[in-house]
């Protein structure tokens, strides 16, 4: 893909997806595809596994008009992002990659939106930089070592088994769609969602983000995420909001109050309905929530 990867897309995604994309080519040779909207305040959406940039479409419209400037990457292997088949997916370099943009567009502070895996990126960028974050917001995500994630990801964990479930059987991002939310997703939505990965090889990176779920300390990433975990307590006095569906089957409840433990001072919204794509379930009016924490809390 060349030139405005978007632009490439079907009509129907490009009709809740319009938005003109920018890409950067990082020192590792791959190309990360990432939307910059409005001006303003800086804040900084990072998705998770298996989404993209555009899980946060509404959250852009609405912040953009508000008079900020969204940041928005796919992660490298995810949405319009290259996906090299021979990559260090792990969440150190993921880490690097975010990095590497915010240096890159010269900004000095931001604000963070984060969801699923982007929990653990967006929080390893902010404990590396405290001083550059201004506000967190935290929706169905986790940035700490537990070993609470359910079987069925579990299972597929399993070297050869899991890739081929994954990336040859669509195992993950297609029931992904269904399981992830309690209101059916609109179809241009759900093609929207599942357009970067209708192969094997665009699956690359959903496969090796759960294998990069650290679960014992000899895995590769455990530092890391442990270094994350003892850095949260740097973040506690920052303004900070969690969002949470409560009907989540993965980033359940139990994470929203350890988050809590960590950010005693943080304020907390549960939706009791919604599922982990809180933003699909809560639709306008979680995007209202961000909007209000984004513009009032100080």
């Amino acid at each position: 893909m060349s030139g405005c990867r978007a632009s490439l897309l079907p009509v129907g995604i490009r009709e809740v997806y319009p938005f003109t994309g920018n890409t950067l080519k990082l020192r590792n040779g791959a190309t990360m595809h990432f939307l910059d909207e409005g001006s303003g305040p800086v804040v900084l959406m990072l998705h998770g596994n298996p989404t993209w940039s555009f899980y946060y479409r509404n959250v852009i419209r609405a912040l953009s008009a508000k008079g900020f400037r969204c940041i928005v990457p796919d992660h490298i292997g995810c949405g319009l992002s290259d996906k090299p088949q021979e990559y260090n997916y792990s969440l150190g370099q993921r880490i690097g990659d975010i990095a590497a943009l915010v240096d890159h567009l010269a900004i000095k502070q931001f604000s963070l939106i984060v969801h699923d895996w982007g929990g653990a990126i967006g929080c390893g960028l902010a404990v590396q930089r405290p001083h550059a974050l201004q506000k967190l917001v935290l929706l169905n995500t986790g940035a700490f070592l537990t070993k609470r994630i359910p079987l069925r990801i579990a299972a597929i964990k399993v070297p050869f088994l899991g890739e081929g479930i994954i990336r040859g059987l669509n195992g993950f991002a297609g029931p992904a769609a269904a399981m992830a939310v309690k209101i059916p997703l609109k179809p241009a939505v759900r093609q929207g969602l599942l357009w970067p990965y209708r192969n094997w090889k665009d699956r690359v990176a959903i496969w090796n983000f759960v294998r990069d779920i650290p679960l014992h300390a000899r895995h590769p990433s455990f530092s890391d995420l442990e270094q994350i975990q003892h850095g949260l307590t740097t973040l506690a006095d920052k303004p900070i909001q969690l969002i949470w569906g409560a009907r989540d089957f993965c980033f359940t409840l139990h994470f929203h109050n350890r988050f809590q433990k960590y950010f005693p001072k943080a304020g907390s919204k549960i939706y009791w309905n919604c599922g982990h794509y809180i933003l699909e379930d809560g639709g306008p009016a979680v995007c209202e929530d961000i909007s209000d924490f984004m513009e009032h809390s100080w």
